[in-house]
């Protein structure tokens, strides 16, 4: 991430990874409901709260060289447009990491959520899908990624699915 423009799209509140990486990144864009006082105040961070699709369309074309967007995808009715503008805002030779819950990965987060209250029961009755690699590749290619340029597999034992993409 050393001297990289960052987009972390649904970043959390505390922006817990990108604090890791900040005084690598040359700026960072956070965009979630809402950021910590502390990075809204960081000159190299750019925070956007609010809505992801509208905070995505405010940003520049070719603007990130990395864009990350983490467990996020599945609470959205229209994934694919989120995708395209993710897509529209990473740089030429950029990469995009995304992270979803896999169908398997649907059995135990429910069962989390639901049967053993470990997890936010509102969180898991917010997803709209899950996605396996052959459910989230066409995906990737609709929002413009070529398809020698994505590299999609599940990880965490089957439980999420992953996708490193770069630009053209």
């Amino acid at each position: 991430f050393r001297n990289k423009r960052v987009g972390d799209f649904g970043c959390g509140y505390h922006a817990s990874f990108v604090r890791t990486i900040l005084d690598d990144a040359s700026k960072v864009v956070l965009a979630d409901v809402s950021i910590a006082d502390d990075l809204k105040a960081n000159p190299k961070v750019k925070a956007l709260e609010g809505d992801l699709l509208g905070s995505l369309r405010s940003l520049e074309d070719g603007g990130l060289d990395v864009v990350m967007c983490v467990s996020v995808l599945e609470h959205l009715w229209e994934p694919t447009v989120a995708l395209r503008e993710m897509f529209r805002i990473l740089a030429p030779g950029g990469t995009a990491l995304f992270n979803v819950p896999s169908w398997r990965g649907k059995t135990f987060l429910e069962l989390s959520a639901f049967r053993l209250r470990l997890s936010p029961a509102d969180e898991m009755n917010d997803h709209k899908m899950y996605y396996d690699p052959k459910d989230f590749w066409p995906l990737l290619v609709t929002a413009g990624f070529l398809p020698q340029n994505i590299k999609c597999f599940g990880h965490k034992f089957g439980l999420n699915t992953f996708a490193v993409c770069k630009k053209a």
